[in-house]
């Protein structure tokens, strides 16, 4: 398989003064380990343009595209304890959602069979008008919606592993039954969102499937989630395009969770998602890097999906 790899530099210059975990360090951690197993040669490389506002006014207000893009007036600004901005990070997070785009039409057009974007910030708790979680644009919404419009399909199918549950995302689309969201994650447990309860509301109820799993599950809680529901339901939905929010914080050693996966299983997950994208929609497979906040864990798990996806 021929696997397209998304990064810049510029993904570094998103940072605060003092020490957040979200931190450029996860990034560089990503590319040494891809230099130093020689994995980066092998990958395709896809370079990353900035996302037109056009894209991103399709999941977010243009109010709050403003108030983003107003922060590169500050050294720091805070839209709340937890997701910060500097002068850059308007820019950058330009580059992010629109390096996903990128990787999505190197997938369509055939050069590659599928993509991992190592971007930041990362995108899945932002919702429609407002930045959370770390979070600025959802780079995975905006993606969907790039699919639907510019590529005229139909069905796609999000399924979010990070540790936190994707509430903007789920947000975004819970209304619209042409984009199915998936979302396996620790409950209770930031941003509070996600019960099972939760399963869309209007023309899109039943379009969304959220796993919460308590704290301290390991890999035989979420190998049988996704033998009795995420691949049965993902085999009724048949997508178009198969998108992953793909957190690594729910690895044993993440800081800031209790979910005890182990690093050979994350590439358990992404074969059984590979998988599903071979036997359903030609392959289209594309993973966007949400959380995982301990760097050497990080780099161990995202080595182990590359090779997987390049298998």
């Amino acid at each position: 398989m021929k696997t397209g790899f998304v990064y810049h530099p510029d993904y570094l210059k998103h940072q605060y003064t003092y020490r957040h975990v979200e931190c450029p360090q996860r990034l560089r951690a990503i590319v040494n380990r891809l230099k130093s197993t020689g994995l980066s040669e092998a990958l395709h490389p896809i370079d990353p343009t900035p996302v037109e506002k056009r894209w991103l006014s399709r999941v977010h207000d243009p109010d709050y595209i403003d108030e983003v893009k107003n922060t590169a007036l500050h050294k720091a600004f805070f839209f709340d304890s937890d997701t910060y901005a500097n002068h850059f990070s308007y820019e950058v997070a330009k580059l992010a959602a629109g390096g996903v785009l990128n990787a999505v039409d190197a997938v369509m057009a055939g050069e590659v069979d599928n993509a991992f974007c190592a971007v930041r910030p990362p995108g899945h708790h932002a919702e429609r008008h407002q930045a959370m979680g770390f979070c600025l644009f959802g780079n995975v919404a905006v993606a969907a919606r790039y699919l639907q419009h510019q590529y005229h399909l139909e069905r796609i199918l999000i399924i979010d592993w990070d540790v936190h549950h994707g509430n903007g995302t789920q947000h975004i689309f819970e209304d619209d039954p042409s984009v199915f969201f998936v979302s396996i994650h620790e409950y209770p447990l930031y941003p509070g969102t996600g019960a099972a309860s939760e399963v869309g509301i209007g023309a899109g109820k039943g379009f969304t499937l959220n796993i919460p799993v308590p704290a301290f599950s390991g890999d035989e809680v979420y190998r049988r989630a996704f033998s009795e529901k995420i691949v049965p339901v993902t085999e009724t939905f048949q997508p178009e395009f198969i998108l992953i929010s793909a957190g690594f914080d729910a690895h044993q050693a993440d800081p800031l969770a209790h979910i005890n996966l182990t690093t050979p299983f994350f590439g358990e997950m992404t074969r059984i998602v590979k998988q599903l994208a071979a036997d359903l929609c030609q392959n289209r497979l594309i993973s966007v890097l949400e959380g995982g906040y301990d760097v050497h864990a990080l780099a161990d798990c995202v080595q182990v999906h590359l090779e997987t996806l390049m298998d």
